[in-house]
């Protein structure tokens, strides 16, 4: 009987404060101890606004996406796929789970084509994920290893694009047909509009909102890609916060559980 597997996104503060994430990273291990199989995917977009300030170069955001010229691509990815990767990778490693840093370009695991202008603004190499080939993840499994995915897509003609995180873990789950795709962040989970937790939700109602515009910030692409991935056959996508990781990574109610039925 084959192993089952979480893809768990990484994202929040989770990548800027060290005991948030080391938090994190406990839980993982412990889960990791069950029967099933780890795929981490993380973005790091603070890591990447400090590493420009340090450069000079001033952020461009339209519509809550990073305008990416190709200055801007260099850091992007060497932070991504360089500082974030293996850090994460090291401090997984010292918790006892094995783990290998990859960033999506490699081996196809992230497809994507150019994102379309936003509000009349072309973002540049900026990426809009199509999809994903889960062979290079699937080897590191086998190896017996944790595959930890930077969010940087291969694009048309061998180009690298900068991606949602979110919308990336969503690929990923989709392409290893897995069971179930976690959000650990820093937030509890979806709150209504009287900022208690929406502990369920059926994806009508996630649809719903983002199609009424009830949904802003940061949430607004994670419903997205929760929803994209229930469509694909995932079966229960959670948004979960730093009370909850061991939790959820449990198979135990906490944070948001979506669910496409």
């Amino acid at each position: 009987m084959a192993e089952k597997i979480v893809v768990v996104k990484l994202g929040g503060s989770l990548l800027e404060d060290r005991i948030l994430r080391s938090r994190a990273i406990e839980s993982l291990a412990m889960h990791r101890q069950d029967d099933s199989q780890l795929v981490l995917v993380h973005g790091g977009g603070k890591h990447v606004d400090a590493a420009l300030s340090r450069a000079g170069i001033p952020k461009r955001t339209v519509g809550g996406l990073r305008v990416t010229d190709t200055e801007t691509l260099a850091i992007v990815v060497s932070v991504l796929a360089g500082t974030v990767n293996k850090t994460l990778v090291a401090e997984l490693s010292k918790g006892g789970t094995p783990a290998a840093g990859i960033a999506g370009c490699d081996g196809s695991t992230l497809m994507a084509e150019l994102h379309p202008p936003v509000e009349g603004v072309s973002l540049g190499c900026v990426g809009r994920i199509f999809g994903s080939d889960p062979t290079l993840m699937r080897a590191i499994l086998a190896a017996g290893l944790v595959p930890v995915i930077a969010s940087i897509a291969q694009g048309p003609g061998g180009s690298l694009l900068n991606v949602n995180a979110d919308s990336a873990a969503a690929a990923v789950a989709s392409s290893l047909g897995d069971d179930s795709l976690i959000f650990l962040t820093d937030v509890e989970g979806f709150l209504g509009a009287d900022g208690k937790l929406i502990p369920s939700m059926h994806r009508d109602e996630a649809r719903r909102l983002i199609d009424q515009q009830e949904v802003n910030g940061g949430m607004r692409p994670k419903l997205g890609a929760a929803l994209s991935a229930l469509d694909s056959g995932v079966g229960r996508v959670v948004i979960a916060g730093p009370h909850n990781h061991s939790h959820v990574l449990a198979g135990q109610k906490g944070g948001t559980h979506l669910v496409a039925a």
